[in-house]
């Protein structure tokens, strides 16, 4: 018992035209407030746009030392348009938020040719809306090129199910692929939904169907492939360290670090975690913990609801239905993603969740359309009308009552009364059903909409921002407070989690004849050196990577670059190990120039000046 797709009306396009003029402004406005975001790529964006190389490879500085942790898709974008315009905040951050608006835009044209242009726009508001969606967008991690590229998969897999096109779902494993280069095998999650939504639903025999499969899968391969291929034959004399590998590989980086570590907790070389430790409870419960539950969890039960919802009313469909098949295809990327963050024991952040924000959308704004069009039914009424509560209920809950305490309250309340419209909504006059319908979306998005307004009024810095009116971990809250990781490590103004910009004195002491040194400085932890390397211009070397736990330099390297002359500073005091996997070459290198070279203090900030005793 499906509805037809219905043709669009003329209000469709003046309605998308201002859902993406009003997704623009919302993750464009006042944007620079963040300055640098997290400055850990932003240092790797400054990179790219001096050095073509640092763009390939994804490098930390422009000398080429070490890459970030990732692949490097993300910083392709970043590094070009800093290239274009100039190494400035709104270079790096507003080809983020574009990414938001085309997320938006490719998600309401694909619900769009499963279920009809209004539910295209209730998905695209819904995206729009997300906590998480709007953190991300308005930030500079992989994660919103991750998104733009899976959606488009997914509209891929969509015209691919119409007509059993080979061509579009190739096309579907390209961008997933690419999505692999921005985020490794995270971007593979969506592929049992995909797969299975073309294999149920794609109008031909069971034997093209897998072959087309097939084709699908080697055009994966091929577009996320050829770049670890490309850097395995690299020489590794001619190119830069791979930061977040124990043994200077590509392959061990996806695979280990940021691939099946993630899911055992087993990764070498992580500080903090480690098989399970530190990362948080695992469970089902897990995304609707204090932790994950704002960036994501408003729609998350309701549309949990509209996928059981939806394969109960396409039961005796056509196996080529595309309202099954869609469901199909999202209703698995939820499950399959949301199964594998809540059990993962390795590293995990909230804003991870911006990856299901996408499935979320598409559910919830194609069950609120189609339930609301199948309304006669009793059934469908008794849904439409308890997933508007029970979202009402979800936002109450998170809402709780230290953040704007009258709102909470005000949207159950708004909720129960909407629920009740709808449920009466076939004994009411057309006008008055409309009037409901409205009424209902409006409580529908305000809970997620009021936090998401919260999330992009709050400027957010630091390795692990979160969602909502406060910064999150390693980065400052809305009262100034620092978070997790802030202040200096070692006399420095950078730690793990957290870069502050360095005094002027300083500033101008790295600056001074920086074109005579490969790297002007080095200190340990990427997010302490990028700091220095924004604030300076020129190259700063990254002792040990991300984590201070990479096998580069070592010890005997890092005393050749001495003395060559290449390095002229060392800043900070060193580390002490915080991981117990890992190297501790960063270790023994601060070590060792604190016992061999003179220090003095410049802002704050422990120098040692390697040239003058070189």
């Amino acid at each position: 018992m499906t509805p037809s797709v219905p043709t669009r009306r003329s209000w469709h396009r003046p309605a998308l035209a201002v859902l993406l003029l009003g997704t623009a402004v919302l993750y464009l406005w006042d944007l620079g407030a963040s300055g640098w975001a997290n400055a850990f790529y932003s240092a790797a964006a400054q990179a790219g746009a001096q050095s073509w190389k640092a763009l390939f490879f994804g490098s930390s500085d422009a000398a080429n030392a070490i890459t970030v942790d990732k692949t490097p898709a993300a910083l392709w974008v970043l590094g070009l348009s800093a290239r274009l315009f100039g190494v400035n905040a709104w270079s790096i951050l507003v080809p983020q938020a574009l990414m938001g608006v085309g997320s938006v835009w490719l998600l309401h044209a694909t619900v769009r040719r499963s279920s009809g242009p209004t539910a295209g726009l209730v998905a695209g508001l819904i995206l729009a809306l997300t906590p998480a969606a709007a953190l991300m967008f308005r930030f500079n991690n992989p994660d919103a090129l991750l998104v733009l590229l899976l959606v488009a998969g997914a509209y891929c897999v969509v015209r691919a199910c119409e007509k059993a096109s080979p061509r579009w779902l190739a096309l579907a494993g390209v961008a997933v692929g690419f999505g692999f280069l921005a985020k490794m095998l995270q971007a593979f999650l969506v592929l049992p939904a995909f797969a299975l939504a073309y294999v149920v639903a794609a109008p031909v025999s069971l034997g093209k169907r897998l072959l087309h499969l097939l084709g699908a899968l080697g055009a994966t391969v091929a577009a996320a492939g050829w770049y670890l291929v490309v850097v395995a034959l690299w020489p590794a004399a001619s190119r830069p360290y791979i930061g977040g590998s124990q043994t200077n590989s590509l392959w061990e980086l996806v695979f280990g670090y940021n691939g099946f570590g993630r899911i055992t907790g087993d990764e070498v070389g992580s500080v903090g975690g480690g098989a399970g430790r530190g990362w948080g409870s695992t469970g089902l419960t897990r995304l609707f913990g204090s932790e994950m539950a704002g960036g994501i969890a408003w729609l998350l039960p309701a549309a949990l609801l509209a996928l059981g919802a939806g394969l109960w009313f396409t039961r005796r469909a056509p196996r080529t239905d595309a309202s099954r098949a869609a469901l199909l295809l999202w209703g698995g990327w939820l499950l399959v993603t949301a199964l594998v963050f809540s059990y993962m024991g390795g590293i995990i952040h909230p804003y991870y969740t911006v990856a299901l924000a996408p499935a979320v959308a598409a559910l919830a704004g194609t069950a609120a359309v189609q339930l609301w069009r199948l309304r006669a039914h009793p059934a469908a009424s008794g849904l439409l009308s308890g997933g508007v509560a029970l979202t009402a209920l979800t936002a109450y809950l998170l809402l709780g009552s230290s953040w704007q305490p009258w709102l909470a309250p005000a949207v159950l309340v708004g909720g129960l009364l909407a629920a009740v419209a709808l449920f009466f909504a076939t004994h009411l006059t057309r006008w008055a059903a409309s009037v409901a319908a409205a009424f209902a979306l409006v409580v529908l998005v305000s809970g997620t909409g009021a936090y998401t307004l919260a999330t992009a009024a709050t400027s957010h810095s630091g390795a692990i921002p979160s969602a909502g009116p406060v910064s999150g971990f390693g980065g400052r809250g809305p009262g100034g407070g620092p978070g997790f990781g802030g202040g200096g490590r070692g006399g420095g103004p950078g730690s793990l989690l957290s870069t502050t910009t360095p005094g002027a004195s300083l500033t101008a002491l790295l600056r001074q004849d920086a074109s005579s040194y490969t790297w002007t400085a080095a200190t340990v932890l990427s997010n302490a050196a990028a700091g220095y390397q924004l604030a300076s211009g020129a190259p700063v070397m990254a002792v040990g990577g991300f984590n201070g736990t990479d096998p580069y330099p070592t010890l005997a390297q890092f005393q050749q670059y001495v003395a060559q002359g290449r390095i002229h500073y060392f800043l900070g005091e060193g580390m002490t190990m915080q991981g117990t996997t890992g190297s501790d070459a960063a270790q023994q290198i601060a070590e060792w120039v604190a016992s061999h070279h003179e220090a003095s203090t410049v802002d704050g900030v422990t120098v040692y000046d390697l040239a003058a005793t070189a």
